[in-house]
Formats: structure tokens, sequence, C-alpha cells
């Protein structure tokens, strides 16, 4: 893994797997071309970092390749962060120990409600929907597009939410969270 990667994984759940989204997007905008993916982004880092960086990217590619993910979709190791998180939401949301939880859940519902009936993709998961509406964000803001006023509404209640969630999931895995007493 590389290390950018790594820390964010470490640190931030939500941010790795919007990152890991982009990095997909990144291998499928070269081609799925290993080369091609060590002259346009490897070759931006130090020397001591290309081979291990160039050996991520090929591993990527390949796990895209037999995945059936090469045009769209997200590779089964960050489907299963979405599992994960979504296994954890539910937990949280059924405690009666995590009130604000509950009420940052509560206050992005109809967002994402709102979110999922606009794309059509009303059987999504909530979840895929929360980061979905985040990594469109992301990239208008890459684009330099314009943001109207209701979706950063709708993207500052989801990343309330996502971020209460991926704070839980980070003392659920160093074994501080306890879901019952």
């Amino acid at each position: 893994m590389n290390q950018t990667a790594q820390q964010l994984k470490e640190k931030n759940i939500a941010e790795y797997l919007i990152y890991m989204w982009q990095e997909e997007d990144l291998i499928r905008a070269n081609g799925c071309n290993l080369e091609q993916i060590e002259a346009t982004i490897v070759s931006r880092y130090p020397e001591e970092e290309r081979e291990a960086l160039k050996e991520w990217y090929g591993n990527l590619i390949t796990m895209m390749s037999e995945e059936g993910v090469r045009e769209s979709g997200h590779l089964q190791i960050n489907q299963n962060i979405i599992i994960k998180l979504t296994d954890l939401h539910k937990a949280l949301a059924a405690s009666p120990k995590f009130p604000f939880y509950s009420a940052a859940y509560f206050k992005a519902l109809p967002f994402i409600v709102e979110l999922r009936n606009k794309s059509g993709k009303t059987h999504e998961p909530e979840l895929v929907t929360c980061f979905e509406a985040l990594y469109g964000v992301l990239l208008l803001r890459l684009q330099r597009r314009e943001i109207s006023a209701g979706t950063l509404d709708a993207v500052k209640h989801i990343s309330n939410f996502l971020s209460m969630l991926a704070n839980y999931y980070d003392k659920e895995s160093r074994g501080e969270l306890k879901l019952e007493d």
C-alpha cells in the first residue's frame, strides 16, 4: 500500500475510501496501463518511492481486471469497508448509548433519501450514497465547477455523519468502542 493510503486508512477510514475511489478513477483515466501510470503519476514521486508505488498500482490494476471493475465500480477491498461501516452504523443507530450519532444520522437522512431519489438508485445502500455525494463534490471542486447551496448543505450534514461514523470505526478498530454494556 502506498504511504498516503496507509496513513489515511489509519487516520480516517472515510478519507481513505474517498482516496481509493480517486485512485481507481486515476487508473481508469490512464487506461489501466501501468506504463502510462508510471509516466503520469509515479514519476512525480521521489526516486526512492517509485518502485513501491509502481508495484502498488500494478496490484490495483490486476485486482481491477480480475474483479471486472476496469470501466466502473469499486474494488472488493473498498466494498468491504462499506460493508464494515454499514454494520457499525446499524449497531450504533440501534444502540441507545449513542444519541449524538443517531442525531447526526437523522439530520443527514433527508439528504440521503433525496440524493437516492434524484440518482434513481433507491436500492443503493445509504452509505454508498453518502460517499458518492462527497466524491461527487470533490470532483466538482477539482473541476472548479459551481456547487449549489443546497448541495453544500447536504454535504455538510453527510460529512458530519460520516465523520462521526469514521471516528467510531477508529475506536472500534482499537478495541475502545463498547456497543453493549
